[in-house]
């Protein structure tokens, strides 16, 4: 036998996946300046390690996880941390193997390793599950046919999702292995990461700079009853893919926002300096800061501001207000 998803595409659906390209669109096209993505991606991972370990039950917040990434003193358990940890190093190992054709077993079981190593409450992470499990009312198929199951998964998944836009091929992929659950814990983190390596694989994102597990984290019995709204219509996909279709949407959308909040972005080509970008970020703080102000913020003298000044307002990102004797710089 093989895998074969039943689903239909709604109209709904349908425009839900235009909006999705329109608005990633944009933003691949947007002047988003390589000063400023590493901090996009590095916001992106704290908040996908955050969202997705606290669907869990993780009780570390949003600050706390960045605290983790920084590796900053943290009064915390040794678990909740390690899953953080944990969590990060799965979405580098995605990331560095972003392009990757296939997927094996040994890529599904390598990346549970990474993500369930030391945090595991029953079964061993690497490994498929050799006991039965539930999961609230759910009970997954016996250990006995996981491995078959994962086999005919990953043969669809290779040789099939070509003709899906990817929007629609990481929901199949998430809920599917979901079903399957082929671990004795840790499934959900692995299920979502596996999503988010499919969007990556396929192209569908070239920064890195979207978390929708924080979609899913913001209101989780909605995420718990969408999978289980599946079942319930005899493992008809059809809302599971409108649900994580107007997460995926949510998120991008929420993503222009905030690259919109970049002052650069939009305005002419300007690759900022470290020191520019923390003059902006003073700005943005302070609603304006006068010469002598942005001297004593950023340790600079005077000729040293303006060298970081002109170029920015060349670029058109601020403006000098009041008068010669009592200016003020602030972002236009």
């Amino acid at each position: 036998m093989s895998y074969r998803p039943q689903f239909q595409i709604t109209p709904g659906l349908l425009t839900r996946v235009e909006a999705i390209a329109a608005v990633r669109e944009r933003i691949q096209s947007a002047a988003v300046q390589v000063a400023w993505i590493p901090a996009l991606q590095k916001d992106a991972r704290v908040r996908n390690a955050h969202s997705s370990t606290a669907i869990e039950g993780n009780p570390l917040t949003l600050a706390d996880v960045r605290a983790v990434e920084q590796g900053a003193p943290l009064v915390a358990s040794t678990r909740a941390r390690r899953e953080v940890v944990n969590y990060f190093a799965a979405l580098r190992h995605i990331e560095e193997h972003a392009d990757k054709k296939r997927l094996t077993h040994d890529d599904i079981l390598r990346l549970h390793a990474i993500l369930a190593g030391e945090v595991m409450d029953q079964g061993e992470a690497g490994r498929y599950r050799t006991i039965r499990v539930r999961v609230g009312t759910y009970v997954p198929p016996p250990p006995g046919e996981v491995s078959g199951l994962m086999f005919e998964l990953l043969k669809w998944w290779n040789e099939e999702t070509g003709v899906l836009s990817p929007v629609l091929s990481s929901a199949i992929v998430h809920y599917r292995f979901e079903t399957i659950h082929p671990f004795a814990d840790g499934n959900g983190r692995t299920g979502r990461a596996l999503a988010l390596w499919e969007l990556y694989r396929r192209g569908f994102d070239s920064h890195h700079i979207f978390s929708v597990d924080e979609f899913y984290w913001e209101d989780r019995p909605r995420y718990y009853a969408a999978l289980q709204a599946v079942r319930l219509q005899g493992d008809d996909l059809t809302s599971w893919l409108e649900y994580t279709a107007e997460g995926l949407h949510h998120t991008l959308e929420r993503v222009w926002r905030r690259i919109q909040e970049i002052p650069s972005a939009g305005r002419a080509q300007l690759v900022l300096r470290p020191r520019q970008e923390k003059l902006l970020q003073l700005l943005r703080a302070h609603g304006g800061l006068s010469p002598q102000e942005i001297w004593d913020g950023l340790g600079i003298s005077k000729q040293g501001a303006m060298d970081l000044l002109r170029p920015l307002m060349k670029a058109g990102l601020i403006k000098r207000v009041g008068t010669l004797k009592n200016g003020r710089y602030v972002l236009k």
